[in-house]
């Protein structure tokens, strides 16, 4: 069940257009590793049996080749044991913003969900070459111990949860949080930011509602 969930999620994300030309991926911790989809393969064509079983040290437990980053899933799983499920994926509301290095800052209430509040907004991570060790660092180092989504820098979005579903929805609403705002970058208008108050007292109306851990 496991593994057909995590295969039903890539599906839906690819299908959304998360996930362009065979990009992105997704992970589900695994007792003492994790499962991560698998390189080169298309979403369509994916299999639970084509997941790829690894280690936190990144060694492969069983046949497969893993997505070319995996170090950054590993990295994640190390630095934060709240993460049950990692997804990145190449929206392109989002990725565009990352490529213009540019954080979202706190323009909507549903920021909080990200974690911290909404206070840091969602950053964008330093730039690192895609599977490199440095890439999956500079992911670790924007979560902090508090974020759970982030932009990478000219590449796309990470996004955590204590569930996959989570973890997916999540990395839906960075998009609409993207979109919404490039939308005011487009038509010349300044967006009004939320205040510290403002977001304290709308963390605390969401509560637990669609809270993604």
């Amino acid at each position: 069940m496991t593994g057909t969930a995590l295969v039903d999620a890539a599906r839906a994300l690819d299908a959304a257009g998360f996930m362009p030309q065979k990009s992105g991926n997704l992970s589900l911790r695994d007792g003492d590793g994790f499962l991560v989809t698998p390189s080169g393969l298309p979403y369509a064509a994916m299999a639970a049996a084509d997941l790829v079983p690894c280690g936190l040290d990144g060694a492969v437990k069983g046949g497969g080749r893993p997505s070319s980053e995996w170090r950054l899933h590993a990295a994640i799983y190390r630095a934060r044991p709240d993460a049950m499920a990692v997804v990145h994926t190449h929206s392109p509301m989002a990725t565009a913003l990352s490529c213009a290095r540019h954080p979202i800052p706190p323009i909507h209430y549903m920021i909080t969900l990200a974690g911290e509040g909404g206070r840091r907004g969602i950053p964008c991570a330093s730039h690192a070459t895609f599977g490199t060790q440095a890439l999956a660092e500079a992911a670790v180092a924007a979560l902090g111990t508090g974020l759970r989504a982030v932009l990478l820098a000219n590449h796309g979005v990470v996004a955590l949860g204590a569930t996959l579903a989570g973890a997916v929805a999540l990395a839906r609403e960075v998009e609409n949080l993207a979109a919404q705002y490039l939308a005011l970058r487009a038509a010349g208008i300044d967006p009004v930011l939320l205040t510290q108050a403002e977001l304290a007292e709308a963390a605390a109306m969401l509560g637990d509602y669609g809270r993604p851990i």
